[in-house]
């Protein structure tokens, strides 16, 4: 693997020990400038190790991470100054206001004071300029955390489950945000176990299990390659129709005596499961009809990972 112009961040066989726990275990992959890389793992998984390392807050055990072509272990002041991060547990003081704690942490870099009214327009944060921290909603906290990872202009933001806890409509703001960084050039790290997040911003998805890389490449490429069934999902008040498709040798993923759900392979399957009930005699079900998702194929290649080796909390997460 060799650096690039074009490449944020280079990662090659990355691995991190904790006597004789193996965190993260020859771990290699690139980010390209200017795009959403989203970092996927159960707890334990080594992500949260992997992503510290790469923030330079952690050393390595072995490998090579390069940010922005410096070396982490030899240039952390350097790279410092030219990424951004946003803590899973951001907090800021209770008291001061939306553009206080931004002019506040501008402070902490020497070299730029950063332009609040354009991170309050960038974060959506303008008309709560005055409010006091204490005062802000879930969401809105999170987006003045994004605001102050971009105090020093950075170009890389790291952002560690940004919308952990937030409503759907708090979420969506925060995406909205995501995407303008991406549309100003920004080039974000994401981890998020929100799956739906992960398929809809990113443009590179990793994997992470058991502190190997199990999967890397776009959402849709991921789901090609691990998540090709469809989900099929059938009620009806006649039971005739969930025992027809229990005859044909589906596998239910869940069912009772009225409901069942079952994935498939080929679309001619769903057709054979309708004729299927046709010939039967009984009713039509409801039917829903699912495409495969990320979720379905993060599930797929971290099945059985979860808890076979699991790392210890709080070392290798």
């Amino acid at each position: 693997m060799t650096d690039s112009d074009d490449l944020a961040i280079v990662v090659e066989a990355l691995t991190k020990r904790y006597d004789d726990l193996v965190a993260v275990n020859e771990v290699s992959f690139t980010v390209r400038k200017g795009e959403v890389f989203a970092f996927l793992g159960p707890n334990g998984a080594g992500k949260t190790t992997t992503v510290e390392i790469i923030e330079t807050i952690r050393p390595p055990s072995s490998g090579r991470v390069r940010v922005l072509g410096m070396d982490v272990t030899k240039r952390k002041r350097d790279i410092v100054r030219r990424i951004g991060v946003l803590p899973q547990a951001f907090s800021s003081f209770d008291r001061i206001t939306v553009s206080e704690s931004i002019r506040f942490y501008s402070k902490l870099f020497e070299s730029k004071v950063a332009d609040v009214d354009n991170l309050m327009d960038l974060t959506n944060l303008k008309d709560k300029s005055g409010v006091q921290f204490k005062h802000l909603s879930g969401g809105l906290k999170q987006r003045l955390g994004i605001a102050i990872a971009l105090v020093n202009d950075p170009e890389i933001v790291f952002l560690d489950e940004p919308t952990t806890g937030l409503d759907p409509h708090a979420r969506h703001a925060v995406w909205d945000v995501l995407s303008d960084l991406r549309s100003k050039g920004k080039t974000v790290f994401l981890t998020t176990h929100y799956m739906e997040e992960a398929e809809l911003l990113a443009d590179t998805v990793a994997i992470i299990s058991k502190g190997r890389l199990v999967a890397i490449g776009s959402p849709d490429e991921l789901i090609e390659r691990h998540a090709n069934n469809i989900c099929l999902t059938l009620k009806s008040s006649d039971a005739g129709a969930v025992e027809t498709i229990r005859h044909m040798g589906f596998k239910p993923v869940r069912s009772d005596r009225n409901t069942i759900t079952v994935r498939v392979t080929h679309t001619e399957d769903v057709q054979d499961i309708l004729n299927a009930i046709n010939s039967a005699g009984v009713p039509m079900p409801v039917i829903d009809v699912r495409k495969p998702s990320l979720e379905e194929a993060y599930l797929r290649l971290t099945e059985g990972l979860r808890d076979e080796g699991a790392l210890s909390e709080g070392v290798a997460t």
